[in-house]
């Protein structure tokens, strides 16, 4: 064999050997692979119920106000039956009975409080009321803080006005705030006028066809509980601080209310449920693997967690985000309500 032949079969062996080490060098490293996805419906998150004390509060502005107006209550639903007020010639210092509601044949009184005026009625004497309907307006003598109020938040505080805490900025506080009659937004409160003077007996005519002298018109007194009655208001709160507290007429306030508490209450994040007041569902996930969408009924909410009254035991595992509630039906498309959750 020629030299030539020889160097050519060389190279050709040093060639197929470092093929061989290349590739064994790079199955020596894991392939890249595109990760698996999981398949759809699985819980990528979960969480199970705790146990925490919950307060339920609404943040509002508010602002110091000279003699603000607020309304009086009907404490039962009946019948509601006013009495005849006279105007204070000062403020009183003790309780005004202003009128009763009639039911089962019992009178329940009502009455302005002490350091307020009667300034109206906001219902007709006799009129079917509700219970928790406003029937009077008053006007407090003196600073109260007064907030305005959108229904939104109206439905929130309409539970109960546990505990209202006031912050006057760069001034006192926080420092607790007496609420005074109700938040609802009152008519326009009016107080009857007396009833017109009866002009004077006609004296006996000396003779037939004589004139009666001419009979001067007599002033009526301004009607009892103030000229006018009361202005209407939108939705307000109205609470006043305590005596020792120094008030600037127009100084903004923040306001802190209270609605509802509950102790060692069962809550799960806001995110796993679906609802947020009244009733919800929740996506539970079983032992297997499985889901199945449970109604729950709930409670108080602090904006982070809400309570679960009933429908849960308290070991569950939970899908988080909670389940999606179906859509209405599309008029326009003609879509037919009754037909599964999800389907379109």
């Amino acid at each position: 064999m020629s030299k030539r032949f020889l160097a050519a079969v060389g190279g050709m062996a040093s060639a197929v050997v470092m093929v061989a080490v290349i590739t064994s060098c790079s199955t020596g490293e894991p392939e890249a692979q595109t990760p698996d996805l999981a398949p759809r419906g699985t819980a990528m998150t979960t969480v199970t119920p705790s146990r925490q004390d919950l307060t339920n509060t609404v943040s509002l502005s508010g602002t110091v106000t000279m003699d603000p107006v607020y309304g009086i209550v009907a404490p039962v639903a009946g019948q509601v039956r006013y009495l005849t007020i006279e105007e204070p010639d000062r403020t009183p210092t003790r309780p005004t009975r202003v009128g009763s509601v009639w039911a089962d044949g019992e009178p329940h009184w009502f009455e302005v409080p002490a350091g307020s005026t009667f300034t109206g009625r906001l219902a007709d004497d006799r009129a079917t009321v509700t219970a928790g309907m406003p029937v009077a307006s008053a006007k407090l003598a003196g600073y109260a803080i007064v907030a305005e109020i959108d229904g939104e938040q109206a439905y929130q505080i309409a539970a109960g006005l546990t505990q209202v805490q006031a912050q006057i900025k760069n001034g006192p506080g926080p420092f607790p705030c007496k609420a005074l009659g109700t938040i609802a937004a009152l008519p326009e409160g009016t107080v009857p006028a007396p009833p017109p003077a009866e002009p004077p007996a006609e004296p006996e005519s000396p003779r037939s066809g004589a004139q009666p002298p001419p009979v001067e018109p007599v002033d009526q007194e301004p009607p009892a509980g103030g000229p006018g009655g009361s202005d209407s208001t939108g939705l307000r709160l109205v609470c006043t601080a305590p005596p020792a507290t120094k008030l600037i007429n127009g100084a903004s306030v923040d306001l802190e209310v209270v609605t509802a508490k509950a102790a060692n209450a069962l809550v799960v994040p806001v995110e796993a449920v679906a609802g947020k007041q009244g009733s919800g569902k929740v996506d539970v996930v079983e032992s297997d693997g499985g889901r199945k969408i449970v109604d729950v009924v709930l409670g108080l909410t602090d904006g982070k967690v809400i309570e679960v009254k009933s429908g849960l035991k308290g070991d569950e595992t939970l899908s988080v985000p909670g389940p999606n509630l179906p859509s209405g039906p599309d008029p326009q498309q003609g879509g037919d309500p009754s037909g599964p959750m999800g389907s379109k």
